[in-house]
């Protein structure tokens, strides 16, 4: 009788997470996160407004995200439903005249291009499963996980969506398979 009238023994807590374990882990993986975001959108400012979103998102629930098993995941997860949820607003429609400044890569600049405007063709649901699939090396469950879409769903949309890029490419075939 008498233990029901003990108090319960609470769990032994957690170091909180701290602001300078979010500003070191911000400026590690921001420039991933950036990277993520403009292969999501093509568009290099509003590459730089996801990302910032993602980051305050993170640190608003940094308590909850530091915890997690796999912090480069769950912040690539934030990413992509911000850009998901960016994409259902009407004003995400609107567009902008301008040059779009994107950085140097390595890749030969019109191959870049031209998979860059063929990816934008794709459905935008459609443009995130192949990029996280093949631009950031994601496995199928991971995707899947990310999307919370089941993993067939997963492998359905990128053969579909493999499909539609090889119609979209064909008539580049010269210029992208040169020896």
């Amino acid at each position: 009788m008498l233990e029901l009238l003990d108090p319960p023994v609470p769990a032994p807590a957690r170091a909180p997470a701290s602001t300078e374990q979010f500003t070191r882990f911000a400026s590690d993986s921001s420039a991933r996160l950036h990277s993520t975001a403009f292969q999501l959108c093509r568009d290099w400012h509003l590459a730089q407004d996801l990302t910032q979103a993602t980051l305050t998102k993170l640190f608003l629930s940094w308590e909850r995200a530091a915890g997690s098993d796999n912090l480069s995941a769950y912040a690539q997860k934030v990413l992509v439903r911000t850009y998901l949820d960016h994409r259902r607003r009407r004003s995400s429609t609107e567009s902008t005249p301008g040059e779009l400044r994107e950085p140097s890569y390595a890749v030969d600049r019109d191959l870049r291009i031209t998979m860059m405007d063929a990816l934008s063709r794709l459905p935008a649901r459609d443009r995130t499963i192949v990029l996280l699939r093949y631009f950031a090396d994601h496995s199928v469950e991971q995707v899947a996980a990310e999307l919370d879409v089941p993993i067939t769903v997963v492998k359905s949309q990128t053969r579909r969506s493999l499909i539609k890029l090889k119609h979209l490419l064909l008539r580049d075939r010269a210029t992208l398979f040169v020896a």
